[in-house]
This record gives structure tokens, C-alpha cells and sequence, in this order.
């Protein structure tokens, strides 16, 4: 009788634990750190998603393209966030998360200054301008980078089917994530 008073008490405190761990895996601010956490730990998803913006980027050669994923998942991997806020009103939440990165905004804005004082740097051996050696100019200062820079965004989430979704990012808050926003 002992040992049955036992494993129910075990199955109870088990079944207790994993109801309110079920309750705490699902709120918005789990769901919004299981988004930051795929940054930080390059999750095959946000890989797919770098490849094909660089993919698309037809001015960069195969080593500019390589160079950029290099550094864009050192970016997201020293990426930082701290939750400030959780609002839920019905179905719809908002989370405010303050994050980290690198300023890459700065070192785009210094590279287009620099092109244009120092524009023969950028010429080919016949003296007409090559993106190719601005582009990999670009990129060295990026890989260079260290100042960083916070942000404040305010993501949106919708329960759906019982479940919260994040909803899709503006454009301002993932050119803040990836350090180009211009401030």
C-alpha cells in the first residue's frame, strides 16, 4: 500500500510539474525568447532565412557572400536581450524587449563617407569604379565592428488555436536586429 501511495504521489507531482511547465512553455514572453534564442544559437530556421538574403544579394561575390554569413552569425550570436514587459489583453500580447548588437548602421554610414572622399580607392586597374573592392571594404569594417547599440522593440503576439504566434516583424524592428538600423 506504501509503495501505491508513493507512485501516485510521484505521478501526481509529475503530472503537476508538467501541466505548469506546459502553462509556462506557452506564454509571449517564452515565445519571444525562444525567438531571440534562435538567433543566439544559429537554429537551422534563422540560417535558411540569412542564406537567402544573402543569396539574393547580387552584387557580392561568393567570398563577400561568404564573409557575410560569417559575420552575421557572429552578429546574432553575440546578440543580447532582456525582457521589460508582457501585456496580454485577450488574444493579442504585447512583449517590450530591449536588445544589444553590434551598430552596424555606424560602419555603413563611415563606409559611404569614406567611398566618397576617398573614391579612387575603389577604381579598377583601368580606373573605373569597382563595387567588388568596396564591397569587400565593407565587409572588413563590419567584421571590425565593436560598438553596439540598444534598441527597444515592441513585439506583437496573437493566440492562435490555443497556442501564441509571434506575428510578423516590421521592417524597422528586424533592420534593429540586425544592427542597420538608421537612427
Amino acid at each position: 500500500m506504501k509503495k501505491l501511495v508513493s507512485i501516485l504521489c510521484i505521478i501526481t507531482l509529475l503530472t503537476g510539474c508538467s501541466c505548469s511547465a506546459k502553462l509556462t512553455k506557452d506564454t509571449p514572453t517564452t515565445k519571444v525568447e525562444h525567438f531571440f534564442n534562435d538567433y543566439q544559437t544559429l537554429d537551422s530556421d534563422v540560417l535558411t532565412q540569412l542564406d537567402a538574403v544573402v543569396d539574393r544579394e547580387t552584387s557580392f561575390t561568393d567570398e563577400h557572400k561568404k564573409m557575410y554569413r560569417d559575420i552575421m552569425k557572429k552578429h546574432y550570436q553575440g546578440l543580447t536581450y532582456e525582457i521589460k514587459d508582457e501585456v496580454i489583453d485577450g488574444d493579442n500580447a504585447t512583449v517590450t524587449v530591449e536588445i544589444e548588437v553590434k551598430d552596424y548602421s555606424k560602419v555603413m554610414e563611415e563606409a559611404n563617407t569614406y567611398l566618397k572622399e576617398h573614391p579612387n580607392e575603389f577604381n579598377d586597374a583601368t580606373g573605373n569604379y569597382d563595387v567588388n573592392l568596396f564591397n569587400k571594404y565593407r565587409l572588413e569594417q563590419l567584421e571590425k565592428a565593436k560598438d553596439k547599440v540598444k534598441y527597444t522593440l515592441n513585439l506583437t503576439l496573437t493566440k492562435v488555436d490555443e497556442e501564441w504566434k509571434l506575428d510578423k516583424l516590421n521592417d524597422i524592428d528586424e533592420s534593429k536586429i540586425h544592427g542597420i538600423y538608421n537612427y
